[in-house]
């Protein structure tokens, strides 16, 4: 693991009560931009309607890391790094989400199925 200077990583938020996940609409700002505290940063549709989410804290946007167009994505699954000093911004240029929010769901489909495979291999084999 590699050090990456003061960072601050901003999640997917619950913005409807019922919201489990979300589309990424558009992204306002661009990598390398500055942001001030309540931009629009991009916009995001829900189950019930499509809403802005502001910039939570003034900096500069390092990276995006779900690009516009994305489906489903869900709450907590990290959108993008935010950093205080713009020369900060290129350290993150081949910066990528370690997973940490959506690993453990992400992981159980493809766990499951090599023993499916290996259900039907049986199945066949015995028939």
């Amino acid at each position: 693991m590699f050090d990456l200077p003061e960072h601050k990583k901003i999640p997917l938020p619950a913005l409807s009560p019922t919201m489990e996940k979300g589309n990424i609409v558009s992204w306002q700002k661009k990598e390398g931009d500055e942001l001030a505290e309540g931009d629009l940063l991009c916009e995001i549709e829900t189950d019930k309607a499509t809403m802005g989410f502001e910039t939570p804290e003034e900096g500069f946007l390092a990276k995006i890391l779900i690009s516009e167009g994305t489906k489903d994505v869900p709450i907590g699954k990290l959108l993008c790094i935010i950093v205080s000093n713009k020369d900060d911004v290129a350290a993150f240029a081949n910066y990528s989400d370690d997973g940490a929010g959506a690993a453990p769901a992400a992981a159980a489909p493809a766990a499951a199925e090599p023993a499916a495979a290996e259900a039907a291999g049986a199945a066949s084999a015995g028939g």
